[in-house]
């Protein structure tokens, strides 16, 4: 299964998640739901997603380490504040809002479903790689950081 790690860019399976949701939300268009609003819902949701998507990045930017998701091994600085001084990973947490905002907007509860297996594999072939690499880097100051920020919140 090392073979699956970091092998695919989350954004690509962000893309693929919801792709996948819009084939879910057509195959059975019988299960849609009104969903009032559901626009501006979904941008509601969406929004603080990104945010945190690009907050995230600009940490990153700004310590001057390396942004790659493919490449976690190349990280040069140990980013532990800001945001990541709550969560480990606000550019894959960032995510989850845009998926469920995608979800209202297609106005389908079946796709919801794709949220948690979103989750589910980037946890397993990103974030523990990641973090593998990571303890491997910084040793002892990555192990105090994981033990006082969760990994997703």
């Amino acid at each position: 299964m090392r073979f699956f790690e970091t092998l695919v860019p989350p954004p690509v399976v962000a893309t693929l998640a919801a792709a996948l949701m819009w084939v879910i939300a057509g195959a059975w268009p019988e299960l849609r739901v009104d969903i009032p609003a559901a626009r501006w819902v979904a941008l509601a949701l969406a929004a603080p997603g990104l945010l945190l998507d690009f907050a995230g990045v600009l940490a990153f930017l700004r310590a001057r380490t390396t942004v790659n998701p493919m490449r976690p091994h190349k990280a040069r600085e140990l980013v532990t504040g800001g945001l990541y001084a709550w969560t480990r990973n606000p550019m894959y947490l960032g995510w989850i809002p845009i998926l469920a905002g995608w979800a209202i907007y297609l106005e389908h509860p079946l796709t919801l479903l794709v949220v948690p297996l979103f989750v589910a594999y980037l946890t397993r072939f990103q974030i523990i790689p990641e973090e593998r690499a990571l303890a491997a880097a910084f040793g002892a100051e990555f192990d105090r950081y994981a033990r006082r920020v969760r990994r997703w919140v």
